[in-house]
């Protein structure tokens, strides 16, 4: 285990000296490439900036605003029957906009709960076993311009919802 530690301290260094490496024996302009992918990834952040502003402002509108909570306790009694915690409905709600803001959430149920409890733990399951749908999808097809998400929307949502029940029956399979 040790030997994986030493490795992750070393592998970034090692990927960049490679590719600078390579790059200077293929003859190519190194500096120059990487300048030129710099400004296209400032083009591509100055493209999806205004959707991201978008996005934490409504996630913030909701939060402050407690519509979260709402949500949460108007779903109650269906939670109650899948044997899912209301409380972290606002959390899986989140999620799905925002893994940052999900992560300010993650926070407060921690202090309120506690890291080892039964809901901290499941809280970390959850936020390993789904992903940030709309921002994903918002940031790549803006970037490549997708007009057409076709499926992509009901297939995450999809996925997320078997990433939180996965959450919930791993968490109760290993710390039950």
């Amino acid at each position: 285990m040790k030997f994986l530690l030493y490795i992750s301290d070393y592998i970034i260094p090692f990927i960049i000296f490679y590719i600078v490496g390579f790059g200077l024996l293929m003859r190519v302009p190194v500096f120059q490439e990487f300048t030129k992918g710099a400004e296209d990834g400032f083009k591509v952040v100055l493209n999806i900036m205004p959707t991201l502003i978008g996005l934490m402002i409504a996630i913030g509108i909701l939060r402050a605003s407690g519509t979260l909570n709402l949500l949460a306790n108007i779903i109650k009694p269906l939670t109650d029957i899948l044997h899912f915690p209301s409380e972290l409905v606002p959390l899986v709600t989140v999620k799905l906009f925002s893994s940052s803001a999900a992560t300010s959430l993650v926070l407060d149920i921690f202090k309120e709960y506690g890291p080892d409890s039964f809901l901290g733990r499941l809280t970390s399951i959850i936020m390993s076993c789904t992903e940030t749908v709309f921002y994903t999808m918002s940031v790549y097809f803006m970037t490549a311009g997708v007009k057409k998400s076709r499926y992509t929307l009901a297939g995450a949502l999809f996925s997320t919802l078997v990433g939180v029940i996965a959450s919930l029956v791993l968490t109760n399979l290993v710390f039950g």
